[in-house]
């Protein structure tokens, strides 16, 4: 029984000696330099201030660009494709022509109205002398007068004839102008759905031609947020790639009932085209409902509990500069930035980086946001959270 405690004694003696060179040891207790809230030395953070900014209260749409002035060509004679000189998508002056209609057969018939129009033109003149000679003989007593009268209408009937032959001509000329399709005005030349050898009738479509110099944005928008659109103010925007506008005119007009299938309002505005775009292009757009001065706050500055957003702000404490956890209320958010409605003051200092780390009284050392800190700080796709485009509003 003796070892046993003898054992016990030894085993006390060597944990003692072993808290002794533990506590020993720089850095830790009281000689271990300054503690904060958090059981370590300020955290270096980025810093913003808030500030006032634009906010534009926008939805974005799948626009169709349409031309105010467009036309499909039909023929208006019937046959045979025989050539087509323009490619689709190219542009067209006014009377340039398009596609030509086999002329052949109209082209053979002229020929033969002409030879008549030769053979009527002699029997024209042979009848006018021959009531000139029956004129004469008249006078000297030498022919009736019935006989007289029987030149001068045949005489009149050649020269009905030979107007009727030149008529048939004439109308024959405009045929042929028929076989050949030209543009109407400067355009763009659409689709040709027929090829060489294909047979056309007045009821086939042939192409067509829009005008590209003014065009009509079209979108389909959903009936509340029509509701919201102001004809002649509202602004409906070209987006380019990346997202800026590159063409703006206010809405012309706003269709009065939705549609019967899809239960979206069409809305259309018009402005010069620049070139760059075209009729029938799809087209990114967007709404500009509201266009307000804000204050603004990285999203990165915004972290969650629940449904509550908050700013990690930068304070004074016990340890020194500290962050706080501030509720705020957010609205829109633009690009990388939300608009701050309530618990925000202009020129508050934000905490913009590493805010999932930091706690509610925690030492840091501020440090300002270099230039471009778009670049300087890559952006995390929104999670829950954290700040992002699916929490505006909340």
């Amino acid at each position: 029984m003796r070892v046993v405690r003898g054992g016990w004694g030894a085993w006390g003696l060597v944990l003692a000696l072993a808290g002794g060179c533990s506590g020993g040891k720089e850095g830790d207790g009281p000689k271990g330099g300054p503690q904060t809230p958090g059981g370590g030395k300020p955290i270096p953070v980025q810093v913003l201030q808030v500030a006032p900014g634009e906010v534009r209260d926008t939805s974005e749409y799948v626009g169709t660009l349409i031309s105010r002035r467009s036309i499909t060509l039909f023929p208006q004679v019937d046959g045979y494709v025989q050539s087509i000189p323009v490619r689709p998508g190219t542009p067209v002056k006014q009377g340039q022509v398009l596609l030509v209609v086999d002329p052949r057969r109209e082209q053979a018939s002229l020929r033969a109205t002409q030879a008549q129009k030769a053979s009527a033109v002699a029997s024209r003149e042979f009848a006018r002398k021959t009531r000139e000679r029956s004129a004469r003989l008249l006078k000297e007593g030498l022919v009736s007068r019935q006989d007289y009268d029987q030149a001068v209408a045949q005489a009149d009937q050649a020269v009905a004839q030979a107007q009727a032959v030149e008529a048939q001509i004439q109308n024959q000329q405009v045929q042929l102008g028929f076989f050949k399709v030209s543009a109407p005005f400067d355009g763009i030349v659409g689709d040709i759905p027929v090829k060489l050898g294909d047979y056309v009738t007045p009821q086939t479509g042939l192409t067509i031609v829009d005008q590209n110099a003014l065009l009509e944005l079209s979108v389909q928008v959903p009936v509340a947020q029509a509701a919201r659109v102001k004809t002649g103010e509202t602004p409906l925007e070209v987006l380019d790639a990346d997202g800026k506008p590159i063409v703006r005119a206010p809405a012309f007009f706003v269709a009065t009932t939705p549609n019967p299938i899809t239960q979206l309002v069409e809305v259309k505005a018009a402005f010069q085209n620049n070139g760059a775009l075209k009729a029938g292009q799809l087209v990114r757009a967007q709404l500009v409902y509201d266009v307000r001065e804000a204050l603004k706050m990285p999203t990165t500055a915004v972290t969650r509990q629940g449904s509550q957003a908050f700013a990690m702000v930068v304070g004074e404490g016990d340890a020194g500069t500290v962050v706080k956890r501030q509720p705020v209320t957010l609205g829109l958010v633009q690009g990388n930035d939300y608009e701050v409605l309530k618990g925000l003051d202009a020129g508050t200092q934000v905490v913009v980086s590493g805010v999932q780390q930091l706690r509610d009284g925690m030492a840091i050392q501020p440090q300002p946001v270099p230039e471009g800190r778009d670049e300087a700080m890559p952006q995390a796709p929104p999670q829950q959270g954290t700040g992002g485009g699916a929490d505006a509003g909340q």
